[in-house]
C-alpha cells in the first residue's frame, strides 16, 4: 500500500530517490483520470514532460493509466515547456485537462506532476482536494493505448505570431538565452533566431553542471548568464526556469533585473506601445513599483494571495490584461490564464525593439519616473511545529512598531502585511509547502529594507523585542 500523498500549489512533487515512484505516479494519474472520466467521458488529456532523466518514462506511464479510463491520452513526442501544454489544452475544445511531469524550478533530484484544466489554467484548490481524496492506496493495473503527438511546434508557431517580428528583426539584437537545462532549450533559441535575433544559448545541453543547477531564474543561479552577457557583448540575458513558465533577465551590464521590474516593463509596453488596457492582478508580495505604474496607466489592480492559482482565478473573471507574481511567473489571459515565461521573453524583445533602448536603459527610465526601491525576500527555515504555531498566531498580530516604524495599515489576508507611511512594507507568510517562513520587504533605502527584514525575522521567531 502506498503512503499519503499531499499536493502543493500546482500539483505534487517529491524527491526522485524518495516518494516519486512508479506506484505513486500511477496512483496520482489514476485519481485525476477517474475524476476527468466521470465529468468528461472520452475527452482528450494532454501529457507532457521536461528534460529531467526519467520524466519521459513517468509521463508515458501516467498517459497509459489515463487512457485506461477511456480518455484519449495525447502524449508529447518530446520534452515540452509547461506553457505548451497549457496552450494546447486551451486551444482544443475536446480537451478536459492535462498533466506535465516536471521538476520545474526545484533542484535536479526532484520531479513532480502539474495539473492543468480545460482552459489551460491551474486547477482549483477544490479540484486538488478531490484528487487527493480519490488517490487509491494501491496502484491500478488498468492501462490503455496512447497517441504520440507533437504539440510543441504549434505552440512555438503561435508565439511567433503574437509579437511584431518585423520590428524585432530590424533591431538586430544579440541576446544570451539561458534555458537552465530546462524545456525551453533549443526551441526558444530557434524561435528567437527565426525572428532575426542572434542568440548565444547557455545550459542548452546536459553536462556535469546539471546536478548543481537549481533552475530558478534568480540569483545566484543566474551568475553564469550575467558573465555570458558581458563576455558576448549582448544587449541582455533572457532566462527561463526548468519548465519555462517563469522568466528572469540580465541587462547589458550583466546586472540581474528582478521580476518586479520585468513585470512593470511588460505592463508599460502592453499599455503604452500596444495600446492595450485592462485590470492587473498582482500577488501580495508584489512591488510598490508595479502598483505605482498601474495607477499611472489608469489600470485598476487587484491584490491576491501569493500563488499563481489565485491570480488565475481572478483572470477567469474577465477584463484582465496581465497577471504576475514575485516568483517571475506572468500571464496574459487572452493567451491562456496561466504563466508563460517564453511569451514574456518575446515581449521584452519586442519592447526593446520598438523603443530602440536596451534593457538597462528601460529599467533606468522606469525608476526615474516611478522611483527606485529596494526589495528582497528572506526565507527562514524552522521546525514544522514552530511554523504552525506562527501560522496560528499571525491573524492576531498587530505590532505597534516594526523596525522603529509605526504601521499605517495591517492586513492578515495572506500572512501578516504591514504598510508604513512612506509606502515601505513588510510581509510575513508561512510557506504552504515547506517548513519555512518567507519574509518580504521593500523600502527606499537598502538600510531601511534590511531593518524591516531583520524585524520580520524577529517576529517569525517570536522574539520579545519584536513586540515592544
Amino acid at each position: 500500500m502506498g503512503g499519503l500523498i499531499r499536493f502543493g500549489t500546482d500539483g505534487w512533487r517529491a524527491r526522485c530517490d524518495g516518494a516519486f515512484t512508479e506506484d505513486n505516479v500511477i496512483r496520482v494519474a489514476d485519481a485525476v483520470a477517474s475524476l476527468w472520466a466521470r465529468s468528461n467521458p472520452g475527452a482528450i488529456v494532454y501529457i507532457g514532460f521536461d528534460t529531467r532523466p526519467e520524466a519521459g518514462r513517468f509521463a508515458g506511464l501516467a498517459a497509459r493509466v489515463i487512457a485506461g479510463h477511456g480518455l484519449v491520452a495525447m502524449l508529447s513526442d518530446r520534452f515540452v515547456p509547461t506553457p505548451a501544454l497549457s496552450w494546447s489544452i486551451a486551444h482544443d475544445p475536446r480537451a478536459c485537462g492535462g498533466i506535465i511531469v516536471t521538476g520545474s524550478h526545484h533542484p535536479s533530484d526532484y520531479l513532480g506532476m502539474k495539473f492543468r484544466v480545460a482552459d489551460g489554467g491551474a486547477a482549483s484548490s477544490d479540484f486538488m482536494d478531490e484528487i487527493e481524496d480519490a488517490i487509491d492506496p494501491d496502484p491500478t493495473e488498468v492501462r490503455g493505448p496512447v497517441k504520440l503527438i507533437d504539440f510543441a511546434t504549434p505552440y512555438f508557431d503561435a508565439l511567433v505570431s503574437l509579437v511584431d517580428g518585423d520590428a524585432i528583426a530590424r533591431a538586430h539584437m544579440h541576446v544570451v538565452y539561458d534555458s537552465m537545462y530546462g524545456s525551453g532549450r533549443g526551441s526558444m533559441t530557434a524561435v528567437l533566431g527565426a525572428l532575426g535575433v542572434t542568440v548565444t544559448e547557455i545550459h542548452g545541453t546536459d553536462d556535469e553542471g546539471v546536478a548543481d543547477m537549481r533552475p530558478e531564474p534568480i540569483e545566484p543561479w543566474v551568475d553564469e548568464c550575467e558573465q555570458a552577457v558581458v563576455e558576448c557583448g549582448a544587449c541582455c540575458g533572457l532566462i527561463s526556469d526548468g519548465d519555462a513558465d517563469r522568466l528572469g533577465a540580465v541587462d547589458e551590464h550583466g546586472t540581474y533585473v528582478n521580476s518586479h521590474k520585468l513585470l512593470s516593463l511588460i505592463l508599460w509596453h502592453l499599455v503604452e506601445n500596444r495600446g492595450l488596457s485592462g485590470r492587473v492582478v498582482l500577488g501580495a508580495a508584489s512591488s510598490l513599483l508595479t502598483r505605482r505604474l498601474a495607477r499611472s496607466l489608469d489600470c485598476k489592480y487587484v491584490i491576491k494571495p501569493v500563488g499563481f492559482k489565485h491570480i488565475c482565478e481572478e483572470m477567469r473573471k474577465g477584463g484582465v490584461l496581465l497577471g504576475g507574481e514575485e516568483a517571475g511567473g506572468f500571464g496574459m489571459p487572452d493567451h491562456f490564464p496561466e504563466r508563460d515565461g517564453l511569451l514574456m521573453i518575446l515581449l521584452l524583445c519586442e519592447m526593446m525593439a520598438v523603443s530602440g533602448k536596451t534593457l538597462g536603459q528601460l529599467v533606468e527610465e522606469l525608476e526615474a519616473e516611478f522611483g527606485k526601491t529596494w526589495y528582497a525576500r528572506r526565507d527562514i527555515r524552522m521546525q514544522n511545529e514552530n511554523v504552525e504555531m506562527l501560522r496560528t498566531m499571525l491573524p492576531g498580530m498587530n505590532p505597534r512598531t516594526v523596525g522603529g516604524k509605526k504601521p499605517e495599515r495591517v492586513s492578515h489576508a495572506d500572512g501578516l502585511r504591514l504598510e508604513f507611511a512612506d509606502e515601505s512594507w513588510l510581509l510575513l507568510r508561512p510557506s504552504g509547502t515547506e517548513p519555512l517562513v518567507r519574509i518580504y520587504a521593500e523600502a527606499f533605502t537598502l538600510e531601511q529594507r534590511d531593518e524591516l527584514l531583520e524585524a520580520g525575522g524577529q517576529i517569525a521567531r517570536l522574539e520579545e523585542e519584536a513586540f515592544v
